[in-house]
């Protein structure tokens, strides 16, 4: 066992540089091998790993579909990959995570706690369309939104249960570590305001502390936080996972644990903080299996969904009226790309496939998000308690930095698709990982339905059209929207 106190984890050397493409494209090639060796030997020679990525991640998804044992090994598959090939880098040499002895620096990094100065909010309100929704005026709008596709029934059961149970939302008796404490769509804000007890690790920087600090100043609960040698609040998950994991096991010492990952990065840099939040993940469960994972999907992923979500879809592509025929020499001139009718994918018992991933957001943003995925479903099969829900589009700096992703959420709304304000969707969120931490779990008939069940999509699964499809026309559309914004 090798053991490295000053490392980053990053992609393997190949003649002295990092390169991203050939670790994530194995990454899934092995996944796929036990299940489809046909679909692995396709990853591998794929010729623009750019383009290729967005159909063989959509197979990988179909492959996963056809049977519980499929998509447990595809998961298991993927996330031992991802720990052999991904490596703690040091200067005597690299090192497989799965070898890594992780030990932390001699100077163990420091505590800060701010405590909030207001009192808890007792009932969940979720702010929307300028006003803050409660009791049954919420009520009412979760069925507008079921009834107009955006969410599925199980999302509205679950956020009615914590509607119903007000007590569960400042997570009496756990402490939640956030992984990317200051991300935009993390649930810091929500959870502060109930009252939890909350460790936040994000890297050092005066941005973001400002805005966690304020946050937890504002709330009603503690938030903790370490702090560097220097004096700075803050501790880099990729380059000090050492130290993060005894900050976090001394504070987490005798309580029952939830660990959230919300960290984001671009490019590359978001594969190497998703592995470095499983390494932290995995030993803190190590510690205390009864250790809770939570997650967020993005909605631009592929999913497999019921099959009533699959019949909803085929109604509204025949019902689409007379826009079909404005539609039709449109589609002539592009040669069938445009206006595709969604699932392309169905299989034999009705589900089907919603291939929903935009090239524009590269491969190495689906891959850590699918190893995300995967490890999630590996803890549910160990029997961890998981929350991971799919999130709505929502608007994201993200989002907003990408010109065509944001015109094309501006125009969604002409095919059916809602695009939530950031506030509305951080406060659903966490009213869904409230609702995963408290109610009684059931077992599932397939892993996928992990993703599934209580997914707030915002449309995208129902609509008519595959999304990438209408995603050109979307963002013609979206321009005049985008102006107002800016």
């Amino acid at each position: 066992m090798h053991s490295h106190p000053q490392t980053e984890i990053t992609f393997p050397s190949v003649d002295g540089r990092r390169p991203t493409t050939p670790t994530v494209r194995a990454i899934l090639a092995d996944a796929a091998r036990e299940i489809d060796p046909e679909l692995a030997a396709d990853i591998e020679s794929a010729h623009s790993w750019r383009s290729d990525y967005v159909p063989l991640v959509g197979r990988v998804t179909a492959a996963s579909a056809e049977s519980s044992k499929a998509a447990l090994a595809l998961a298991h598959g993927g996330v031992a990959s991802m720990r052999g090939r991904m490596v703690a880098a040091a200067p005597s040499g690299d090192v497989p995570l799965e070898e890594w002895g992780l030990e932390p620096r001699a100077t163990p990094l420091a505590t800060e706690v701010v405590r909030g100065t207001s009192s808890p909010v007792r009932e969940l309100a979720v702010p929307y369309g300028g006003s803050s929704l409660h009791g049954d005026r919420l009520r009412e709008q979760l069925r507008r939104w079921r009834d107009a596709g955006v969410v599925e029934e199980s999302f509205v059961t679950a956020i009615e249960q914590v509607i119903a149970h007000p007590e569960w939302l400042s997570l009496p008796g756990r402490r939640v570590a956030l992984l990317g404490a200051g991300a935009e769509m993390g649930p810091l804000e929500p959870l502060a305001a109930w009252g939890a007890d909350v460790l936040a690790v994000d890297r050092s920087s005066p941005s973001i502390w400002d805005r966690v600090r304020s946050l937890a100043e504002s709330g009603a609960g503690t938030v903790a936080h370490p702090v560097g040698p220097d004096g700075a609040p803050g501790a880099d998950l990729v380059t000090q996972t050492g130290d993060v994991l005894a900050w976090l096991r001394t504070r987490a010492a005798g309580s029952a644990l939830v660990v959230g990952m919300y960290a984001y990065a671009d490019g590359g840099a978001h594969v190497a903080v998703t592995a470095a939040a499983d390494v932290v993940a995995t030993r803190l469960t190590d510690d205390d299996p009864d250790t809770a994972l939570a997650y967020l999907a993005t909605p631009t992923d592929a999913f497999v969904v019921p099959r009533d979500v699959v019949q909803a879809s085929a109604r509204a592509y025949q019902d689409r009226g007379p826009v079909r025929w404005l539609q039709a020499p449109l589609r002539v001139v592009s040669r069938g790309r445009l206006f595709v009718p969604n699932y392309s994918t169905v299989l034999p018992d009705g589900t089907g496939v919603a291939d929903i991933l935009v090239p524009q957001q590269g491969p190495n943003y689906a891959m850590a998000k699918r190893i995300q995925r995967w490890r999630g479903v590996v803890a549910e099969d160990c029997g961890q308690r998981v929350s991971f829900n799919v999130a709505p589009a929502t608007w994201t700096r993200s989002v907003t930095k990408n010109r065509l992703l944001a015109a094309a959420y501006g125009g969604a709304r002409h095919f059916g698709v809602e695009i939530f304000e950031p506030a509305t969707t951080r406060v659903l969120m966490a009213a869904l990982l409230v609702h995963d931490l408290h109610a009684a779990t059931e077992a599932r008939e397939h892993p996928e339905q992990l993703f599934t069940d209580g997914a707030a999509h915002g449309g995208l699964w129902r609509v008519g059209y595959e999304p990438r499809s209408a995603l050109g026309v979307a963002a013609v559309g979206g321009l005049p929207s985008m102006v107002r914004r800016a």
